[in-house]
């Protein structure tokens, strides 16, 4: 066994109050909503124009060695006039105590276009990625002495994933699922000691629905709800409920809400009085210029986590490229 600092006594509140040793594993990002390409590469290329997005988060500020994770993406269209072949980037990075993740993922979508006016768009898509596993011993601090897991350095190996997804869209609504870590066994999250002497971490996988619809409240302003509902059958079923106001297509304001739900019975849950809610936060993006847009969320725990972190911080960047002349037939609000 081993100890690191406050960081554990950190996970330990926040397994309390989330209830259960097997959490959702993925990378988390609360402004997923304004680019759904980390949760499902069907999303390549849906507002038809090359766009770089940024993404830095700061998981439970306050924690020694709690989450930092950033995010690199890029995404558009290969075929500007059919618009049938969407293609995306992503890279990413994440650090968590002493264990550290770095990601590659090119992502391609097949684009069905449904009605002559080209604003309702079924699209197929699938993603491969290798990810690089790390772990840093000397970040873990024995116990015991001879405790034969702590070693000396650090050890990584490199695990290739596959993910696919479909996704809807029209300009009042859209609906999407996708599987993540296709290549995962999916059978149970426990480490042996030579995957854990390997730095190995392994993951489960994941199932995601997304869904969401547009109103116009006015000309100039408009409401944008939609939910996020995240699976992979060992732990908690999560659940993401955002609202949006947008204010002449330029400001977004809203807020969102993180809990658990609970589908069907699951064996992690037994002897267990289980938390859940989880966090919300509050989420604006703002569009500097019609190419360029800045977003920022801030997450507040609603469990026994609060006590000693002070909240999660996330900034995104995008930054819309060689943009047309003329305006979409319908503007991207997805």
């Amino acid at each position: 066994m081993y100890r690191n600092k406050n960081f554990l006594l950190g996970i330990v509140l926040f397994l309390a109050g989330a209830g259960g040793a097997k959490a959702q594993q993925t990378i988390q990002f609360t402004q997923y909503i304004f680019n759904s390409l980390s949760v499902n590469p069907a999303y390549a290329g849906y507002k038809e124009e090359w766009f770089a997005q940024m993404a830095l988060r700061k998981q439970w500020a306050g924690i020694e060695d709690a989450p930092n994770t950033g995010q690199i993406s890029l995404d558009g269209v290969l075929d500007p006039e059919r618009k049938r072949m969407g293609l995306g980037l992503q890279i990413g990075a994440d650090k968590l105590g002493a264990q550290s993740t770095t990601s590659l993922y090119l992502n391609y979508a097949y684009r069905l276009q449904l009605n002559e006016e080209d604003t309702k768009r079924l699209s197929f898509g699938i993603g491969a990625g290798l990810s690089q596993y790390a772990l840093d011993y000397s970040k873990l601090n024995p116990i015991d002495g001879g405790d034969q897991y702590a070693t000396q350095g650090e050890s990584s190996n490199f695990v290739p994933d596959f993910r696919f997804g479909i996704y809807y869209y029209s300009p009042k609504w859209y609906a999407g699922a996708s599987v993540l870590d296709l290549l995962a066994n999916g059978t149970n999250g426990s480490i042996s000691s030579d995957e854990l002497s390997q730095g190995a971490i392994k993951h489960k996988r994941h199932v995601y629905f997304q869904t969401g619809m547009l109103f116009n409240l006015n000309p100039e302003i408009k409401l944008r709800p939609s939910l996020l509902a995240k699976e992979d059958f060992k732990g908690p079923t999560s659940v993401d409920l955002n609202t949006m106001l947008i204010f002449k297509e330029r400001i977004w304001i809203g807020a969102s809400y993180r809990t658990s739900a609970k589908l069907w019975e699951k064996k992690f849950e037994d002897g267990l009085k289980i938390s859940k809610a989880s966090s919300i936060a509050g989420v604006a993006q703002l569009f500097i210029s019609d190419a360029f847009r800045v977003g920022y969320s801030y997450d507040y725990s609603m469990n026994q986590l609060n006590d000693i972190e002070s909240g999660s911080h996330e900034i995104t960047l995008g930054l819309t490229l060689a943009r047309r002349s003329y305006r979409l037939l319908s503007p991207r609000f997805f």
